[in-house]
């Protein structure tokens, strides 16, 4: 179903819902999550106010382009700012409800950053008034959401908010994660069911009210310190399956076995579904959300944290493959050093046929080859136009170039340009099973 056809189904569906207290929508943080809820609320003919603290990316959104990657966004975005739907800014201004998608990362012990939650909620505050409704979209460690709730209470005492006046609150507050697959945004946040935990019951009834503007999926109803643990647990469940599939590729290296035939066979009974092994894991949700479990309960979650350990490790072992390759191919050249090796690497993206790099392995990997090798590094990621500065000693090539002329290839996103390459010539590092 086309992103078109599923808004309108979406409509037909909600159309007996309320949603006339809902007339201008405020979305903080215009990035993966925030810029595309923006745009689906925009289609459905709601005013929205987008808020982020980039200057080029509201100046980008504001002449109608995107400064992300993701099919169809830029055609709902252009068509939103033309029609006067879509609006972005710098700083909060009022509106009837706020939902704030923000970054959640986490700090070097692990332990979940919520200061970007933090500054969003002392943004929107002066601007808050009576009967508005703030959601936190964010994936956030159980307890989030009131927290955010308190930072407000703190800067807004004239207001009542729920964790004090209960059902009778001046605002709503709730708790929605986002669920969707980079690359299927646009349709899965139409499709999609959604979990929407409210504060209290009346918090949740207006988060239902916002959500059915576009939502074609059900709106499931629960707590919000529930809502934030059904977010993480889908990502730790992901990640638990994926350390099953990446140990098992370390398990068959040793043992001289091709883990993707021995997948493709184990898959083969009835109950048994091995997800693919790759060069560790990344991006905004499964790479981090585990910790926050792990923080809330670390005497409990030893399965959760062995396998974000597991996945943690990968990039190292594909590290080490990368080593022996050089140290192979210098054995095999008489006369050659390090310095005559070339290692070209083919993606950055910590997934395929997307631009996004936030906690990606392959950056990891790479960087950390780029850090220990002396010879050349090639970068190949046909989803950018430049290296992040962390990435400055290496050379973004186009992939010709780097089949052409790397002696060790390293292939660690398998992104639609790279499936039908063949290696010239050089030792081959194949995290993903594509060559």
């Amino acid at each position: 179903m086309s992103f078109e056809s599923a808004i309108s189904t979406a409509v037909r569906k909600t159309s007996k819902v309320s949603t006339t207290a809902f007339e201008t929508i405020s979305v903080i943080g215009l990035g993966y999550i925030g810029l595309p809820t923006a745009a689906v609320f925009a289609a459905r003919k709601k005013r929205v106010i987008g808020v982020d603290i980039n200057p080029a990316a509201v100046d980008t959104i504001n002449r109608g382009q995107i400064h992300i990657v993701e099919p169809d966004l830029d055609i709902v975005v252009h068509a939103a700012v033309a029609e006067g739907y879509l609006r972005a800014t710098t700083s909060p201004e009022p509106a009837d409800a706020f939902l704030i998608a923000v970054p959640t990362p986490f700090k070097a012990n692990y332990e979940p950053d919520l200061s970007y939650i933090e500054a969003a909620a002392k943004a929107i505050a002066p601007v808050l008034k009576r009967g508005d409704l703030v959601v936190l979209e964010s994936t956030s460690p159980v307890g989030a959401t009131e927290q955010m709730s308190e930072w407000l209470a703190i800067e807004r005492p004239d207001l009542t908010f729920p964790q004090v006046a209960g059902e009778a609150s001046d605002i709503r507050v709730a708790h929605c994660p986002e669920r969707v697959l980079p690359g299927h945004v646009l349709r899965e946040l139409v499709q999609n069911d959604r979990v929407i935990g409210g504060m209290t019951e009346k918090c949740s009834e207006a988060a239902v009210a916002l959500y059915s503007t576009f939502v074609q999926g059900e709106c499931v109803v629960t707590n919000a310190r529930t809502a934030e643990m059904c977010k993480l647990t889908e990502n730790s469940f992901r990640d638990v399956n994926i350390a099953f599939a990446n140990e098992l590729s370390v398990i068959c290296d040793s043992l001289s076995i091709n883990v993707w035939e021995l997948i493709r066979l184990a898959n083969r009974h009835p109950r048994v579904s091995i997800l693919q092994p790759g060069p560790g894991v990344g991006g905004h949700c499964i790479a981090v959300d585990p910790w926050f479990i792990v923080s809330k309960s670390p005497d409990h979650a030893q399965l959760i944290r062995s396998a974000r350990e597991v996945n943690d490790r990968k990039p190292a072992w594909v590290i080490g493959k990368v080593r022996e390759a050089v140290q192979a191919h210098i054995l095999a050249n008489p006369g050659a050093t390090a310095k005559d090796v070339r290692i070209a690497c083919y993606g950055l993206a910590f997934k395929a046929d997307i631009d996004d790099l936030r906690e990606s392995p392959a950056v990891r990997i790479v960087r950390a080859i780029a850090d220990e090798h002396v010879g050349p590094v090639l970068a190949v990621e046909p989803n950018i136009e430049s290296l992040p500065f962390k990435l400055a000693k290496i050379d973004l090539v186009s992939a010709s170039q780097a089949i052409d002329s790397a002696d060790v290839h390293v292939l660690l996103v398998n992104h639609r340009e790279f499936l039908s390459l063949s290696p010239a010539k050089g030792a081959v590092i194949d995290t993903k099973g594509v060559w």
